[in-house]
């Protein structure tokens, strides 16, 4: 046996940070290394995402995942028992034979983690060095987030679930250090300012960074961006941080009115409406990255907003970390960039795999955090050479970047706008 090799596969139900029960999985290996990983649903969910394993009935309201544990265990754990976990395409290849139909994509997708981070610590490397080798050394472009759109206008739209989001993303810095800061700078500016344009009740909402502002507080998101607006200006950040935003439009389609309700305020827009307001929304605020601004399966009209805008565009529940999706996209030109969520595919050999391809035909790469990676969503977007990332500029991600930063020293890299896609960074 080599110290790289599985002695262990665990399984736990787990509660996770969405109010939700979330697939642990634990790998270890003959020299003591130790891979803990989590896989959980999200907030907006692609129809196209592979399909977890969950438990049915009462018990957490349908959505227990001791399906997806009893399969880590009883068939997992047996089969990936033996290997080599620095082999990982090797070792998602027996999970992938068994089937994700099988054994949940929530089974799979922890295990194919745990097993990456088993591997590196193995041999005694960094996960970004394990994942990218000896060019991994850019550090992305980040972002903080700073409202979440939890009641919206309109009872249509109740079932939005926390769409859209807004995030200030710092682009135009020498380090990311100083982009962290930066970001720092702007939200604590940002909680500063709220209480004064909207009174001292919002404050019990800014004790989350993302804590929901809906009617009551602002009549439309215009009045979000224009308050994000003036203090980028104000506080020397002109050209240097933008807007980035979480459209999730489907969340907003009435299939009886065939029309978008409740999404940027209470006028219902049909398609052709909609994709002319996307379109302007780059000119009249500094708009940098836009994420699933139309229907997850709506290339052409995905690609005409691509095509017309300067910005990066992101496809999320367009694209599911899927190769299939991601080919098709790029027939219609359909966003520039890729959203990165292993637990949307299933695996880290199928996600890598979708990274190539992208990188392959012009695309863009933008990891997310909110499936369960955690802290290691840093590591992931070095090793992987990504030019941007959600959010990952303040907190416990800021503080791995940094740390990176600092081990990297003289051959660090941040990113800086040509991480990010679209002409306007050119």
């Amino acid at each position: 046996m080599s110290g790289s090799t599985i002695v262990s596969v665990e399984g736990r139900e787990i509660m996770s940070g969405r109010w939700h029960p979330g697939v642990q999985a634990i790998v270890k290996t003959e020299n003591g290394a130790t891979g803990i990983a989590v896989c959980t649903a999200g907030t907006s969910i692609g129809t196209h995402e592979i399909p977890f394993a969950y438990d049915g009935g009462e018990r957490w309201r349908g959505k227990g995942v001791m399906k997806a544990v009893n399969a880590i265990n009883e068939k997992i754990a047996p089969a990936i028992i033996g290997m080599d976990a620095s082999k990982q395409v090797q070792v998602d290849r027996v999970m992938l034979d068994i089937g994700k139909d099988v054994l949940g994509g929530n089974a799979t997708g922890a295990v194919s983690a745990a097993v990456l981070k088993a591997g590196a610590l193995s041999m005694h490397i960094p996960l970004y060095q394990h994942i990218g080798g000896a060019n991994a050394y850019i550090l992305p472009v980040p972002g903080a987030g700073v409202y979440s759109g939890s009641d919206r206008y309109g009872d249509h739209t109740k079932k939005s679930g926390g769409k859209p989001t807004i995030e200030f993303t710092a682009y135009d810095f020498n380090t990311f250090a100083e982009a962290s800061y930066a970001l720092w700078d702007i939200v604590d500016r940002w909680r500063e300012e709220l209480p004064k344009k909207f009174g001292t009740g919002i404050g019990a909402l800014l004790n989350n960074q993302m804590g929901p502002i809906g009617p009551g507080f602002v009549k439309t998101d215009e009045e979000i961006w224009d308050i994000m607006t003036e203090l980028i200006c104000k506080y020397g950040y002109e050209n240097k941080i933008g807007i980035q935003m979480d459209i999730a439009s489907d969340t907003y389609f009435n299939k009886e009115t065939n029309k978008f309700e409740g999404l940027f305020d209470s006028t219902p827009r049909d398609i052709d409406e909609l994709l002319v307001y996307l379109i302007d929304m780059p000119k009249r605020w500094p708009f940098v990255i836009i994420e699933d601004p139309l229907p997850e399966d709506d290339y052409e009209a995905t690609g005409e907003y691509t095509r017309n805008v300067d910005i990066q565009v992101v496809g999320d529940d367009l694209f599911t970390t899927n190769v299939a999706r991601v080919e098709e996209g790029i027939k219609f030109g359909a966003a520039n960039t890729v959203l990165l969520k292993v637990n949307q595919i299933g695996s880290i050999s199928e996600s890598f795999d979708m990274v190539n391809l992208a990188y392959n035909n012009g695309y863009g790469v933008m990891p997310c955090a909110s499936r369960g990676e955690g802290v290691e969503i840093c590591d992931y977007a070095i090793g992987l050479h990504c030019g941007s990332i959600r959010g990952g500029g303040t907190g416990e991600s800021g503080n791995r970047f940094i740390a990176i930063e600092q081990e990297l020293g003289k051959n660090a890299v941040f990113a800086g706008k040509r991480g990010l896609k679209g002409k306007k960074f050119l």
